[in-house]
């Protein structure tokens, strides 16, 4: 190979939802390949900047960003943007799931699902693409989706998560689209079900009928989405934009 395609080398990366589960397994594998790492998480993330750092011999910083909160964003992208001297990548992956069936969802219920996993992904996208054209700079973005825009999952009920990652799909497409003349890339992904806290919380029966469903026959890990992150942030996807990358173990293809 003329050069590594996937290295992130000499990039800044921020990753939101970056304290805990699929954004911090992320944030440390988007740092083994090269890229310092700002954490935005509405939890303290410094003791996982501060691994990071240790571990990968990058730069790494956390910072308490919620991503509901417009100003709040920008406030954060430009202190991050301040801090490591540019920004370049986005992973932008804070989200929350409601298991409430629709009869039972009330207006606030419905509301925080919404506000965190699409408007806070708009808000963010948003804030990073302006700083990118505001300092005449190309770069990209992968948001998190999830395999429930394309699927109905049962038996739960969580109409609120599905609409509103359908939405993060349809988001990406459009901002794609719009932002290609600006040299801003734009994808997601859309994991399956992937054995993290949340899900290891789940109803036991609920996971062993997700798990009897899934052709693989176990949930993923966070670490088999680390790949297809890695793809869209680098210079191996550079003619590659509103793609939706669905990594559930064939769960959507039976």
């Amino acid at each position: 190979m003329k050069q590594d395609l996937f290295s992130l080398k000499g990039k800044v990366c921020v990753v939101t939802g970056g304290n805990q589960g699929i954004g911090e397994t992320v944030a440390a594998y988007i740092a083994d390949a090269g890229a310092d790492i700002a954490i935005f998480d509405l939890n303290d993330g410094t003791p996982v900047a501060e691994k990071i750092a240790a571990e990968y011999g990058v730069r790494a910083k956390a910072y308490t960003c919620n991503v509901t909160d417009p100003e709040n964003v920008k406030e954060c992208i430009e202190k991050a943007a301040a801090d490591f001297g540019t920004l370049d990548l986005l992973f932008n992956n804070a989200g929350i799931c409601l298991h409430k069936p629709a009869l039972d969802c009330e207006k606030n219920d419905w509301a925080k699902v919404i506000d965190v996993n699409l408007n806070g992904v708009f808000y963010v996208a948003q804030a990073f693409a302006q700083y990118l054209v505001a300092n005449h700079k190309k770069g990209n973005i992968v948001n998190t989706a999830s395999m429930s825009a394309t699927i109905v999952n049962i038996p739960q009920g969580q109409a609120s998560y599905n609409a509103s990652k359908a939405a993060v799909v349809h988001l990406t497409k459009s901002l794609a689209v719009e932002w290609v003349e600006k040299g801003i890339r734009v994808n997601c992904i859309s994991p399956g079900y992937i054995k993290t806290a949340i899900t290891g919380n789940s109803n036991p029966e609920w996971q062993k009928l997700w798990i009897e469903s899934i052709p693989y026959k176990r949930m993923g890990v966070p670490e088999e989405l680390a790949g297809a992150v890695i793809y869209l942030l680098s210079d191996a996807a550079t003619y590659t934009s509103g793609c939706d990358i669905i990594i559930d173990g064939c769960f959507t293809v039976v």
